[in-house]
């Protein structure tokens, strides 16, 4: 039986969870995976009132649909980012933000990810997705002049931030699963291991598999599986397309999404450079029985249209391995 496919609620947090579990439910998904923003899950009320975690439950199975892992993007940012600025107020309730002193933001966020951990235990689920947030991003291109010692400064103080987070959810039984991505502590296959080694191979740090992230930074997304297969707990759908046209770079320009003068841009799944084919080989060589999250962005495309045709995608190319070596028939039976 192939995975179940799922649809990451992220961006479409405008809409309340029961207006879009309809439409998911409509279109043919299999589940949610909800967003710790918008109504469509918030922690602090699923820590505090019982009724509240059942209730996100009873709308899920008014529409048939699963949940196997929540996500928190926006806060896990703010752990270990610097600076902490406007970008981030934009970002957070105003109960984590507070007066917006940088070391506030970042212990509010901390302790707010430990009680995600608890959360999500109480709901049921054992995978939480998002982002690390990082102090040394800010300094990927090596000028002025940057030594090792100032990166390792930065893992250090990553692992100073979310060891003890890290250590919530072992005590929780729920996994940890960052994005590797542009910004956060890890973006690449080097820096991953680099992540990795910081928290000691901490055995509840591992990774929400999403290959839109490297197409734009020359990596091959079938690599990472390879590489890290034992700790990817979970996997997003979402694709990009490089259009370098000699004008721009992957830096994309101070461009915003959308804008056509960018060196490359988010697409809805299937219509961007993502090989889904060998994704699905590699994730099956793993061993991964996750779902397949559709995380659908897309400037250019109307989301209603965009989410089932990237279903559809999926569904299509999505495949249970074999049991069976293809030419097996051809033995002599004795």
């Amino acid at each position: 039986m192939a995975r179940p496919i799922t649809l990451f609620t992220g961006q479409w947090a405008d809409l309340t969870l029961e207006d879009l579990a309809k439409k998911a439910s409509t279109w043919g998904f299999d589940g949610l995976e909800l967003a710790c923003w918008g109504d469509h899950f918030e922690v602090d009320k699923a820590l505090s009132d019982d009724k509240y975690v059942q209730g996100r439950w009873d709308i899920l199975n008014k529409y048939n649909l699963k949940c196997f892992a929540i996500s928190t993007h926006l806060v896990g940012q703010c752990v270990a980012d610097d600076p902490i600025d406007n970008r981030h107020k934009s970002i957070l309730p105003s109960r984590i933000w507070g007066d917006g002193s940088p070391d506030g933001v970042r212990e509010r966020a901390a302790q707010e990810m430990k009680d995600t951990a608890s959360a999500a235990k109480k709901f049921g689920v054992d995978i939480v997705n998002g982002f690390t947030g990082s102090s040394v991003w800010a300094k990927l291109y090596f000028f002025p002049p940057t030594s090792q010692a100032d990166i390792d400064a930065g893992y250090e103080d990553f692992s100073r931030r979310w060891t003890p987070i890290l250590d919530a959810f072992k005590k929780e039984g729920v996994y940890f699963g960052l994005e590797v991505h542009p910004t956060e502590i890890a973006y690449d296959i080097i820096t991953t291991h680099r992540a990795l080694a910081a928290v000691n191979n901490h055995p509840s740090f591992g990774f929400n598999f999403d290959p839109s992230h490297f197409i734009h930074q020359m990596l091959d997304p079938v690599e990472f599986i390879h590489e890290f297969g034992d700790r990817i707990w979970h996997a997003h759908v979402k694709d990009s397309r490089v259009q370098l046209t000699g004008r721009n770079s992957i830096l994309s320009s101070h461009l915003d999404f959308g804008d056509a003068r960018r060196g490359w841009d988010f697409v809805s799944p299937g219509r961007g450079d993502v090989k889904w084919d060998q994704i699905v080989r590699a994730l099956n060589r793993v061993g991964y029985k996750g779902p397949l999250s559709i995380e659908w962005e897309d400037s250019g495309m109307d989301r209603e249209f965009g989410a089932p045709e990237a279903l559809a995608m999926i569904r299509k190319q999505d495949f249970t391995p074999s049991q069976a070596a293809f030419d097996a028939a051809f033995a002599s039976k004795k």
